[in-house]
C-alpha cells in the first residue's frame, strides 16, 4: 500500500512529511509525497523551489522508507491532484499538515486541507505543525 503526503514547503508540510515517513516506516508501506500548484503565480509559496525538492529527497532516502517525491504543476489545483492520485492508487492514508490559526481561521480550517479532508475517500491524518 501508500501513504500520501499532500506537502507544503512551510512548517505544516514538514510536519506531514515526518509524521509520514515515520507511519511508513513502522507499516512499512511506500510513501508518495505530492507537492502540487497549478502554476503560473511566480509567487506561489506552496510551490516547492529546487532546494526544497532536494531537501525532501534527502530526507527519504536517509529514512529508509521507499519513498518518491512528485511535483505536479499541470494546471490542476493541488486538491483535485491529491484526489486523483488517492483514488488512482489507492492509498491507505493521505497525511495533511495544518498551522495554527486565529479563532476564525479554526472554523475555516484552510481551505485545500479541508476539501481534501472532504474529498478523499481513504483515511486522512491531519498533523499540526510546531512551530
Amino acid at each position: 500500500m501508500t501513504i500520501l503526503v499532500a506537502y507544503a514547503p512551510r512548517p505544516e508540510g514538514r510536519a506531514a512529511l515526518d509524521k509520514g515517513i515515520e507511519i511508513a516506516s513502522r507499516r512499512n508501506e511506500r510513501l508518495l509525497v505530492v507537492n502540487a500548484s497549478p502554476g503560473g503565480n511566480k509567487t506561489d509559496t506552496s510551490l516547492a523551489d529546487a532546494r526544497d525538492v532536494h531537501d525532501v529527497e534527502k530526507q527519504l532516502e536517509r529514512s529508509g522508507v521507499e519513498g518518491e517525491f512528485k511535483q505536479l504543476v499541470r494546471g490542476k489545483d493541488a486538491v483535485s491532484e491529491v484526489v486523483d492520485l488517492a483514488e488512482s492508487l489507492h492509498v491507505s492514508l493521505v497525511i495533511i499538515g495544518l498551522r495554527k490559526r486565529s479563532p476564525v481561521g479554526k472554523l475555516i480550517l484552510g481551505s485545500v486541507s479541508r476539501d481534501i479532508l472532504l474529498s478523499v475517500s481513504c483515511p486522512v491524518l491531519a498533523v499540526k505543525a510546531t512551530e
